[in-house]
């Protein structure tokens, strides 16, 4: 995609904060970072979310991931992280290029996760289950 900010960056036509690059990946600080330290993993193919993205290429990210979150930790002294991922507008996606965020966290540091959990009615987790059971049958 020739305007994707993330795939200007990978090719180095934007600048970064580059922590690491590779021929599948370029990861860089982001420039809104929740903590310092967040860092963006980005894959160098362009595709819009998880769902578009090659399965090497995602078994390959989440490695990366986890050997870079352990530096990230060390150099920030960051105790634990969060690996967050957004799939499509309505999950509040921004950059249609696939990304994974890595951000450092520490305990009263304003980020909030709260969640409002849903409530299943009588029998529909049960179906739920069983529909998802049969749609990963052959996958």
């Amino acid at each position: 995609m020739q305007d994707c900010i993330f795939c200007r960056i990978a090719k180095h036509e934007i600048p970064a904060s580059i922590v690491y690059e590779d021929d599948m990946f370029v990861a860089f600080l982001d420039i809104r970072p929740i903590n310092k330290g967040h860092t963006l993993i980005v894959p160098k193919v362009h595709a819009m979310t998880l769902l578009d993205l090659p399965d090497d290429v995602l078994r390959e990210e989440l490695v990366l991931a986890k050997r870079l979150a352990k530096v990230i930790l060390e150099v920030t002294g960051f105790k634990a992280f969060n690996l967050f991922n957004t799939n499509g507008r309505e999950s509040g996606q921004e950059v249609f290029h696939h990304h994974l965020h890595i951000i450092p966290r520490k305990d009263e540091d304003g980020l909030k996760l709260s969640i409002s959990p849903v409530q299943y009615g009588e029998g529909e987790a049960k179906e739920l289950e069983e529909l998802i059971r049969k749609g990963m049958e052959g996958k």
